[in-house]
Protein backbone atom coordinates (compact mmCIF):
# COMPACT_ATOMS: atom_id res chain seq x y z
CA UNK A 1 0.00 0.00 0.00
CA UNK A 2 0.83 3.59 -0.22
CA UNK A 3 2.34 5.26 2.85
CA UNK A 4 -0.13 7.36 4.83
CA UNK A 5 0.62 10.64 6.51
CA UNK A 6 0.72 11.02 10.26
CA UNK A 7 -2.49 13.07 10.16
CA UNK A 8 -4.32 10.31 8.28
CA UNK A 9 -2.98 7.71 10.71
CA UNK A 10 -4.15 9.79 13.68
CA UNK A 11 -7.64 10.19 12.18
CA UNK A 12 -7.82 6.46 11.43
CA UNK A 13 -6.75 5.56 14.98
CA UNK A 14 -9.27 8.03 16.38
CA UNK A 15 -12.07 6.53 14.27
CA UNK A 16 -11.04 3.05 15.44
CA UNK A 17 -11.19 4.23 19.07
CA UNK A 18 -14.66 5.68 18.43
CA UNK A 19 -15.81 2.27 17.19
CA UNK A 20 -14.47 0.55 20.32
CA UNK A 21 -15.91 2.82 23.03
CA UNK A 22 -18.40 5.63 23.46
CA UNK A 23 -16.33 7.16 26.26
CA UNK A 24 -14.92 10.57 25.50
CA UNK A 25 -12.17 12.47 27.23
CA UNK A 26 -13.43 15.59 28.99
CA UNK A 27 -12.43 18.89 27.41
CA UNK A 28 -9.46 20.65 28.93
CA UNK A 29 -10.47 23.75 30.89
CA UNK A 30 -7.11 25.07 31.94
CA UNK A 31 -4.65 27.43 30.41
CA UNK A 32 -1.46 26.11 28.90
CA UNK A 33 1.56 25.77 31.12
CA UNK A 34 3.85 28.72 31.64
CA UNK A 35 7.29 29.16 33.08
CA UNK A 36 7.59 30.67 36.55
CA UNK A 37 10.53 32.32 38.13
CA UNK A 38 12.10 30.64 41.15
CA UNK A 39 10.71 33.39 43.42
CA UNK A 40 7.15 32.89 42.14
CA UNK A 41 7.47 29.14 42.52
CA UNK A 42 8.73 29.43 46.10
CA UNK A 43 5.94 31.89 46.99
CA UNK A 44 3.30 29.52 45.60
CA UNK A 45 4.80 26.55 47.45
CA UNK A 46 4.88 28.48 50.74
CA UNK A 47 1.26 29.55 50.25
CA UNK A 48 0.16 25.98 49.45
CA UNK A 49 2.08 24.60 52.45
CA UNK A 50 0.39 27.12 54.78
CA UNK A 51 -3.06 26.25 53.41
CA UNK A 52 -2.30 22.52 53.76
CA UNK A 53 -1.09 22.89 57.35
CA UNK A 54 -4.17 24.95 58.26
CA UNK A 55 -6.44 22.29 56.76
CA UNK A 56 -4.55 19.55 58.63
CA UNK A 57 -4.86 21.47 61.92
CA UNK A 58 -8.62 21.89 61.45
CA UNK A 59 -9.00 18.20 60.65
CA UNK A 60 -6.92 17.19 63.67
CA UNK A 61 -8.98 19.46 65.95
CA UNK A 62 -12.20 18.01 64.56
CA UNK A 63 -11.01 14.42 65.09
CA UNK A 64 -9.85 15.23 68.61
CA UNK A 65 -13.20 16.83 69.44
CA UNK A 66 -15.02 13.78 68.09
CA UNK A 67 -12.79 11.44 70.08
CA UNK A 68 -13.31 13.42 73.30
CA UNK A 69 -17.03 13.76 72.53
CA UNK A 70 -16.90 17.54 72.83
CA UNK A 71 -19.84 19.37 71.36
CA UNK A 72 -19.48 23.07 70.63
CA UNK A 73 -22.89 24.54 71.40
CA UNK A 74 -23.96 28.08 72.10
CA UNK A 75 -24.70 28.60 75.78
CA UNK A 76 -27.75 30.70 76.48
CA UNK A 77 -28.94 30.51 80.10
CA UNK A 78 -32.65 30.78 80.70
CA UNK A 79 -33.63 34.16 82.07
CA UNK A 80 -31.28 36.83 83.28
CA UNK A 81 -29.05 35.84 86.17
CA UNK A 82 -28.97 38.37 88.97
CA UNK A 83 -25.84 38.68 91.06
CA UNK A 84 -25.50 40.25 94.44
CA UNK A 85 -23.59 43.41 94.77
CA UNK A 86 -20.10 42.56 95.99
CA UNK A 87 -20.20 45.11 98.78
CA UNK A 88 -21.40 44.25 102.27
CA UNK A 89 -24.53 46.06 103.31
CA UNK A 90 -23.47 46.32 106.98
Amino acid sequence: GSPITTEERRLRDKMHLNEITAARLPPLHHSPTKLLSIEESIAIQIQQKAAYEEMQAKLAAQKLAERLNIKMLRFEPEGVLQYRDGRDED
